[in-house]
Parts: C-alpha cells; sequence; structure tokens
C-alpha cells in the first residue's frame, strides 16, 4: 500500500519522538517514575499522563474537523512538500522557556506511570489508525488555531504533538538525570510545564 509522503513523514516523526520517550522512561528506576522530584514538578507517570490528556484532546478535535471536511467534499492531497519544516520544533523543545499547561490538561496524579504508559500507548495506536484512515486525504487544507502558534492544518497539528512530545522526553531526561545524580531534584529550574 502506497501512502502519500506527508502521511508517512508525520507518522515517522511521531515514531520517532514516541522512541526518544520511551529512552527517557527506561533511564528513571522504576520506583521513581510514581515520585514528583519536587512539590511543584511532575513525576514522570503525570507526564506520561498529560501526554495522553493532550494527545487525546488534539485527536478529538483534528477528528472532528476531519469528519466535517470529509462530508463537505475534502478531496485528495495535491502537496508533497516536507512538513515538518514549517513547524518550529526547536522552540518547541525550548525547556528554558516555561509553559504552564492548560486545566484540562493537567495531570490528576490518578495513573502509576505504567497505565499512563499502557493509556499513551492507546491514545497513538487510534491516532495512527485516524492518520492512516485519512491518507491521501487533502489535509493541508484542514486547519484550526494553536493558541499559542497560529494556524495549523492537520500535518502541523501532527508534528506539534511529536514535538510536545519530545518537549517532555527532555522533562523526563531531566528527572533521570537527577535520579542519577542522587538528589532527585532535576537541574532545570521551573514548573511542570507543557
Amino acid at each position: 500500500m502506497s501512502i502519500q509522503p506527508r502521511t508517512r513523514e508525520v507518522l515517522d516523526f511521531l515514531d520517532a519522538q514516541r522512541a526518544t520517550l520511551e529512552q527517557a522512561v527506561a533511564a528513571v528506576p522504576p520506583a521513581m517514575r510514581d515520585r514528583k522530584p519536587t512539590a511543584d514538578r511532575w513525576s514522570v507517570a503525570e507526564v506520561l499522563e498529560h501526554l495522553a490528556l493532550v494527545e487525546g484532546r488534539i485527536m478529538g478535535m483534528l477528528e472532528a474537523q476531519l469528519g466535517a471536511a470529509r462530508a463537505n467534499g475534502l478531496g485528495a492531497e495535491r502537496e508533497s512538500a516536507p512538513v515538518v519544516p514549517t513547524l518550529d520544533v526547536a522552540g518547541l523543545l525550548d525547556r528554558s522557556r516555561k509553559l504552564t499547561a492548560s486545566e484540562v490538561s493537567q495531570p490528576r496524579g490518578a495513573l502509576g506511570a505504567n497505565d499512563a504508559l499502557s493509556a499513551l500507548a492507546a491514545r497513538r495506536a487510534a491516532t495512527r489508525a485516524t492518520i492512516v484512515a485519512a491518507d491521501g486525504l487533502a489535509l493541508s487544507e484542514v486547519k484550526s488555531s494553536h493558541p499559542r502558534i497560529g494556524t495549523l492544518d492537520i500535518y502541523q497539528w501532527l508534528v506539534f504533538l511529536g514535538g510536545h512530545e519530545a518537549r517532555h522526553a527532555a522533562q523526563v531526561r531531566e528527572i533521570a538525570d537527577a535520579a542519577a545524580a542522587g538528589n532527585g531534584e532535576p537541574a532545570r529550574a521551573g514548573g511542570n510545564g507543557a
């Protein structure tokens, strides 16, 4: 089965970011994954829960928009230029800029790390199914606004999703580094951040 180049690109990008996140989680001793490094910082479990919440919210919005676009006769994709370079992923990875997650994206702390990782994996399976089912459609024509970045098409929203995950993989690496140093406190200053 032939996959549209932009679909392949975003799937590969999401896979790469997920692998980075999983490596970061694996570097944190299992006994420390459910503990907050400090009172005002998220645990690894909370980071994973946050990622699952965000992915679910983004995909819910994109699925609704895609459904409406299909109902209105969304045609075939004509664009094939790379999409990852159209979004400032490096800016997303800049953890010197503190970002605070919206209230609905805040983890509730009800999941342990293993359950949160399972929830995140289930979200990603649903995301992949949605992307593959929409392959070949003009996803570059379906757009919506991000509160901090501006108007994004579906491909760019998926790149944002991967970049957001990479940002939090860096947060988990900070927790791993602190655990390895034996102090449990990340070297980076700042809050829980989105």
